[in-house]
């Protein structure tokens, strides 16, 4: 079994992932390690649910996908960067990070759309769906891998930086919001 394949994939489709952990773990200040892992399982969870099962619905899924994707994606990014930027900015301490479970499951889809649309694209290819075992695993496993270490980076620069952080989290968090629809 080549290796190669699904370990590339999964670092492309997770550079989001830490990117948005890395602008989050900003505002997260001492969080505990339970916390950061519930993050990492819950991104990686829905990263790796939606490549299956965009393999799995690939020729049902792919002109939806392709339709809607782009908007989608930019809205959360929106709404999770906006908030971050907003707080940031008005300086309170309760911000719309990754700490409460609809925060997390809004930047996981964010940055799991893409993974939705690898899986539809090898379906319509002809991959068949038990090829996708190995990619869904190591997707996994490098997500929860990239978030942890995002989180992590981000409470250190959140600790120097403080809020001006939160606000270039804020504000590259709604850059690739619009990359996404450029």
């Amino acid at each position: 079994m080549d290796i190669a394949g699904p370990v590339l994939v999964s670092l492309s489709l997770c550079a989001d992932c830490f990117a948005v952990s890395l602008c989050s773990g900003v505002t997260l200040g001492k969080a505990r390690w339970a916390d950061i892992l519930r993050v990492a399982l819950v991104f990686a969870f829905i990263q790796a649910g939606l490549l299956f099962a965009g393999w799995v619905f690939g020729n049902l899924l792919s002109g939806l996908v392709h339709k809607i994707s782009h908007v989608l994606g930019f809205l959360l990014l929106l709404y999770v960067g906006g908030s971050m930027l907003w707080e940031g900015i008005k300086g309170e301490a309760d911000v719309r990070d990754l700490k409460g479970f609809r925060n997390m499951v809004i930047g996981g889809v964010a940055t799991s759309i893409d993974a939705l649309a690898v899986g539809a694209a090898r379906s319509i290819d002809g991959q068949p769906v038990l090829d996708s075992v190995p990619y869904v695993a190591c997707l996994f496993v490098i997500t929860a891998l990239s978030v942890v270490a995002g989180i992590w980076g981000g409470r250190k620069i959140g600790a120097v930086y403080g809020r001006a952080a939160e606000i270039v989290g804020g504000l590259v968090l709604v850059g690739i919001g619009i990359s996404i629809l450029i």
